[in-house]
C-alpha cells in the first residue's frame, strides 16, 4: 500500500513537514510506502478552464500536477498539508488541488484522505474545511484523528512544542492505515459501489 503526501508549505522543512514526519513514523512501522511531494515553493498556476484535460486525461500545463496525478492514480491514500494563509490554504495548494482533482481521471473513490493545517494562531479549521471538500467531492473517505488535524507554531519546527497536535498526527496515520487495509479487504470481497451516471442540475431558468 502507498500514500501520496503533498507538502504545500513553501518552507519544505517547516511546521507542515513536522506533522508529516509523525505520520510517516506510523507508515514505516506498518510497512506502508509513501512519497512526499514538496510543492509549496513551485510556480503552480491555477486552472484556466481550457478543458483540455477532458480529452487528454492530463493537465495542459505539464508540471508537478501531472507528476502527482500519476502517483495519485496508483496510491491508496492521500495526505495534503498546508500552512494557513488568510484562513485558507495557500494559493499554491488551492491551484494544485483544483487542477489535480479536475484533470486526473483515475478513479479516486475509496482512496483514504487526510488534511493537515498549521498556523501561528487561528484559521486552521477553515483551512481543513477547504481541503476536505476536495476529498468528499471525489468520494474519498476522510481519516480523522481525535481532534482537528492541526498544529500550532510560528517559526519553522515550533509545532513540535504542540504535543497534542503532534500526537493527533499519529492518530490520523493509524486510522488511515486501518481504513486503507479495511477498504482493500472490502474491495476484494464486495468490489466498489456501483456508479450511476451523473445527473447535472442547475437552477438557472
Amino acid at each position: 500500500m502507498k500514500v501520496l503526501i503533498i507538502n504545500g508549505s513553501p518552507r519544505a522543512n517547516g511546521n507542515s513537514k513536522r506533522l508529516i514526519e509523525e505520520t510517516t513514523k506510523i507508515f514505516d512501522a506498518e510497512n506502508i510506502q509513501y512519497e512526499i511531494m514538496n510543492i509549496g515553493n513551485k510556480a503552480i498556476r491555477g486552472c484556466v478552464a481550457c478543458r483540455s484535460c477532458v480529452k487528454t486525461g492530463k493537465c495542459a500545463f505539464d508540471d508537478e500536477v501531472n507528476k502527482a496525478a500519476e502517483l495519485f492514480a496508483e496510491c491508496d491514500g492521500l495526505i495534503v498539508a498546508s500552512p494557513v494563509y488568510y484562513a485558507s490554504p495557500n494559493g499554491t495548494v488551492i491551484s494544485f488541488l483544483d487542477r489535480l482533482f479536475f484533470s486526473c481521471h483515475a478513479d479516486k473513490r475509496m482512496k483514504v484522505a487526510a488534511a493537515f493545517a498549521t498556523a501561528r494562531r487561528a484559521g486552521t479549521t477553515a483551512t481543513l474545511d477547504v481541503i476536505n471538500k476536495y476529498f468528499t467531492f471525489a468520494q474519498m473517505p476522510i481519516a480523522s484523528g481525535r481532534y482537528w488535524n492541526d498544529g500550532f507554531g510560528s517559526n519553522p519546527g515550533q509545532v513540535s512544542e504542540d504535543e497534542e497536535g503532534i500526537q493527533n498526527a499519529r492518530f490520523v496515520a493509524r486510522n488511515m492505515v486501518f481504513l486503507m487495509k479495511s477498504i482493500a479487504l472490502g474491495k476484494e470481497k464486495y468490489g466498489l459501489p456501483p456508479v450511476e451516471e451523473i445527473t447535472w442540475t442547475n437552477f438557472i431558468k
